[in-house]
């Protein structure tokens, strides 16, 4: 059983380094991950580990605790909407007002698994007529070193394919592996995977014309979701989009974005007062 000052010092360690506001009912979600964890650095359980913690005695053990609280479930065209506001709504907008020789940049934050990126690559690709051979540039970033082995080799077992993936996107983007199925090299080489914290600052990203963040946010406290909303929008053009997820909004945290008129969809603040303007 986790002590109360243990439990009190994780929730602070879990904050300052990755956002995760953990709220009092969750020793049973910290003794179930960090178990593992415990033993694998010698220590005879949470309590011990956390000790180490304390010490600052090891930069590895504290970057793996942080990786298995903060990864989460992900699959392919998750929750259908997005993805098809994406071809719908989003790439056409974006591509009418850009020049044909400039790359639409995706930033897809807290990537996970790359589940979401490579659903993206896909229907870009499934897509020539919107897309017109445009180039895209997706960057897929996540905090975990460990997600981001699997999401860059592209492996998924075939119970993972079977959740959201369409049948004949399987037979036409993936090759079998074994008992396991692997994305083509061609939808794996339009996605660049990188280790970000989302609380670091966002230098040497670039801007962007689309930005998925969905189903972190819910994790954080109020004042990190504001944080990381006003610097998404420093680094976002004014005709961009934010997607965010089913259970999540910008409403009561930040003025930089606005609700677009599709479900999960918002826009920069400059973009929504010259829409209104223009009503």
């Amino acid at each position: 059983m986790i002590s109360p000052s243990d439990y009190d010092f994780l929730q602070k360690f879990l904050r300052t380094r990755s956002g995760l506001a953990l709220s009092s009912d969750k020793q049973y979600l910290l003794e179930s991950r960090l178990g593992p964890i415990a033993r694998q650095f010698g220590c005879a359980g949470v309590a011990e580990l956390t000790q180490l913690l304390r010490r600052r005695g090891s930069e590895a053990a504290a970057e793996k605790v942080v990786d298995a609280m903060t990864t989460n479930e992900s699959l392919f065209f998750r929750d259908k909407h997005p993805f098809e506001a994406f071809t719908s709504r989003m790439l056409p907008t974006v591509l009418a007002n850009r020049p044909v020789h400039q790359p639409v940049r995706i930033w897809c934050a807290a990537a996970s698994s790359g589940q979401e990126p490579y659903s993206l690559a896909m229907l870009i690709t499934e897509n020539p007529a919107i897309t017109a051979g445009r180039r895209f540039e997706i960057l897929a970033t996540d905090i975990s070193n460990d997600i981001l082995t699997k999401a860059t080799r592209g492996v998924y077992s075939q119970f993972e394919v079977q959740r959201g993936l369409p049948m004949h996107y399987l037979a036409r983007y993936f090759s079998k592996v074994g008992d396991d199925w692997q994305v083509s090299d061609k939808i794996r080489s339009m996605v660049t995977f990188r280790k970000m914290n989302l609380l670091d600052p966002y230098t040497g990203i670039g801007m962007f014309d689309i930005v998925f963040c969905r189903n972190v946010l819910i994790y954080f406290d109020n004042t990190h979701k504001t944080e990381v909303l006003n610097r998404m929008a420093k680094i976002m053009h004014p005709d961009s989009f934010l997607v965010l997820g089913g259970a999540e909004s910008v409403i009561g945290l930040t003025e930089q974005f606005q609700p677009d008129s599709h479900r999960c969809l918002f826009r920069p603040q400059t973009t929504a007062s010259a829409m209104a303007f223009a009503r």
